[in-house]
């Protein structure tokens, strides 16, 4: 696993091991930040369940201002906190170890980008989704990965379903401001 473009191009990420671990393959990654590569710049980007951290990271070296790389895992926050040291953006990413729900509830900034990508096949997506959309900015973006055969709704709060691209049995769901369609 790598940052594929940007001020840290090429550099190695740590990830976690074991059977419940599945992190974003850089085809879909690369995939991501195609579909919003104009979109990043300067903004603010949320990493739900974050996992190694690598989709945050990716989005600093791509120009992005903050990014927030939030986790319930202890695993994965001594992950993240190593690949943000190795590509050293401590000053730009914020690690946060809490469950999705609580973070969101109590988070004081707006996201411009969020990407979401927790157990598959659990339905946390519909769950936190609503959260989600009540803090995003007008002008933004809404990721989420899942399983194929997770069914997704049409829309959240004021962000509707604007495109799904499948990767196998991967799909991103792609949610915008529904006055940005």
């Amino acid at each position: 696993m790598r940052v594929i473009t940007g001020v840290a191009r090429g550099r190695k990420l740590v990830a976690l091991e074991g059977k419940d671990v599945r992190p974003t393959t850089d085809k879909v990654k690369e995939s991501v930040f195609s579909i919003i590569q104009f979109q990043v710049q300067g903004r603010v980007f949320l990493d739900l369940f974050a996992g190694s951290g690598q989709m945050g990271i990716e989005a600093i070296s791509r120009g992005a201002k903050k990014a927030y790389l939030v986790d319930q895992s202890l695993k994965s926050i001594r992950v993240i906190e190593q690949n943000v040291k190795a590509t050293g953006f401590e000053g730009s990413c914020a690690v946060v170890r809490q469950e999705a729900q609580a973070f969101l509830m109590s988070a004081r900034e707006n996201f411009d980008i969020a990407y979401l990508d927790p157990p598959f096949e659990k339905g946390i997506i519909n769950e936190v989704l609503p959260l989600v959309s009540a803090k995003m900015n007008k002008g933004g973006v809404i990721l989420c990965e899942c399983a194929d055969s997770e069914v997704l709704p049409e829309d959240s709060g004021d962000f509707v379903l604007d495109r799904t691209y499948r990767y196998g049995k991967i799909k991103v769901s792609l949610y915008r401001h529904r006055e940005m369609l």
